[in-house]
């Protein structure tokens, strides 16, 4: 396999200078940085909530975790919970479910990203399996990503 193919055209039809990595398996974000060698602090991972009713793309560093009153504030919404893992397989049929890149996958719906992880330089996220990675310089993913930031995040391990 290799990254998603809409990932693969959304990169090439923008112009954003990308590089498509092959690593070992890896199902954490955690697991991600291990195996390619980077800061965990540098790994967006995916987490998708249901915000009344409606799927909302959170995207985090691997080193922190959703804290989901923090996510029901920011977002102003009556009721945040995790998108249930057939949630997930119905928006995503060409990714591996825990293997979500961090890119816009549907027009309209809202991307959230927490503010720790606008690091400058480069970002690595999942290419849409457990065995593939993108790399790509921060500012034109977040060009690219233009997500709301906002805080809804704490450390991994306190």
């Amino acid at each position: 396999m290799s990254i998603a193919n809409w990932v693969r055209s959304d990169l090439e039809e923008k112009g954003v200078p990308y590089h498509a990595l092959r690593h070992a398996e890896a199902f954490t974000a955690q697991a991600l940085a291990e195996r390619l060698h980077v800061s965990g602090h540098r790994v967006a991972k995916v987490v998708v909530v249901m915000a009344d009713g409606r799927p909302v793309e959170l995207v985090l560093p691997a080193t922190r975790r959703v804290v989901l009153e923090w996510v029901q504030a920011v977002l102003g919404a009556d009721e945040v919970r995790l998108a249930t893992e057939e949630e997930l397989a119905g928006y995503f049929p060409d990714c591996e479910v825990g293997a979500l890149p961090a890119l816009r996958h549907w027009k309209g719906v809202d991307v959230l990203m927490d503010a720790f992880m606008d690091v400058g330089g480069e970002v690595v996220f999942q290419g849409g399996t457990h065995h593939d990675a993108v790399r790509l310089p921060c500012a034109d993913w977040v060009t690219l990503l233009h997500p709301r930031l906002g805080r809804f995040t704490e450390p991994l391990h306190p």
